[in-house]
């Protein structure tokens, strides 16, 4: 085809009721009457534009199509997701602030628990805190590369030693770094780590009851154990201890006392002693049992929405009871907006 049909202006085509006529090189064209050329007769239009014009339609809709792709892209993944897929499903954390990026749920598998576990189980870890009360087990969320790792303040509460056991095996040792008795936070740093998976921290404030959620941690010291379930109930005052003064094991699992929480002027679990501490927490049904303090609360895109912290067994409540009975469906989560907030301070290093 010639090119120069594509390139006539809208309206030029000649019709039966136009009859104008248009030379092309050496033949004319008059909708079936020649051209002669004799005075009088309707000249030649000015030339067209020549092959520029050419350049600037082919580039439009390609431009229009990138332009689409990527709002399409930022519109149904969020800006995280995308950073994600452009980095093979793994973003950077930042490293300052409240804001972590991490590991997220691809598109394809978003929405389903065994997405939700494939994405994020390489950043929960199980930890072991050695203490003069014995050792006991809990579990964490790795928050950057270089191995910083949230958990629960009760879990290392009074540890003269902490290990660390990754998803693949691999074990370290890690320092306190910060904690937060009051909001039974602590994060903790591993030692020569590098290169490790990380979670992305989302948005507690947009969970609504009913939502989908996945937990994984190490129950009873089973690493990368997943559980799902919703969220039951928002905004439960739930008491907890702030050291391991009130349980003989600080930390769940081992197959010790869990550990003691108090909700509604009753106490579960054993007794909180006198330092206590009292914040919101998400209510799940997702099991929880002994060992999975410290671990992740999860929604379907595969970001942290809740730091597990608690959960409700009604037989080891018992006076004397001491038994380790699992998940009723009642465990709670401290919401990860609380932690987003604490972050720095935890980094800084501040104790209390």
């Amino acid at each position: 085809m010639d090119m120069t049909e594509n390139l006539r202006p809208s309206g030029a085509h000649p019709t039966d009721q136009d009859p104008t006529s248009y030379a092309y090189g050496n033949a004319a064209y008059d909708s079936g009457t020649a051209y002669d050329g004799v005075a009088g007769s309707y000249p030649p239009p000015p030339p067209y534009a020549p092959t520029n014009n050419n350049h600037r339609r082919a580039k439009r809709p390609v431009a229009l199509l990138a332009a689409v792709a990527l709002a399409a892209a930022v519109v149904g993944g969020g800006t995280a997701t995308l950073v994600g897929q452009l980095n093979n499903g793994s973003a950077q954390a930042t490293g300052s602030t409240g804001t972590v990026q991490g590991t997220t749920v691809s598109q394809s598998s978003k929405g389903t628990v065994s997405g939700v576990a494939e994405a994020v189980s390489p950043a929960i870890v199980e930890i072991g805190a050695a203490s003069s009360a014995g050792k006991s087990t809990g579990s964490g969320v790795v928050i950057t590369e270089d191995g910083e790792i949230v958990t629960n303040n009760h879990v290392i509460s009074g540890a003269q030693q902490i290990e660390v056991t990754l998803s693949t095996g691999k074990t370290y040792t890690a320092d306190v770094v910060g904690t937060d008795p009051d909001k039974d936070l602590a994060l903790i740093k591993l030692r020569g780590a590098s290169g490790l998976k990380t979670a992305a921290l989302g948005d507690s404030s947009q969970v609504k009851v009913g939502d989908q959620v996945v937990a994984i941690g190490s129950p009873e010291g089973l690493t990368g154990t997943v559980t799902s379930g919703i969220i039951s109930a928002l905004d439960r005052d739930v008491t907890v201890a702030k050291d391991d003064s009130g349980s003989s094991d600080q930390g769940q699992g081992g197959g010790g006392q869990q550990w003691p929480f108090e909700f509604g002027g009753q106490q579960f679990n054993g007794d909180t002693g006198e330092k206590t501490t009292t914040y919101k927490a998400l209510q799940t049904d997702a099991s929880l049992n002994p060992g999975n303090s410290g671990g992740a609360l999860i929604n379907m895109d595969g970001e942290i929405i809740g730091i597990n912290s608690a959960m409700y067994a009604p037989s080891s409540s018992a006076a004397g009871s001491g038994s380790s009975a699992g998940s009723v469906g009642l465990g709670f989560a401290i919401p990860v907006n609380t932690l987003k907030a604490d972050l720095d301070t935890l980094r800084a290093g501040n104790n209390s």
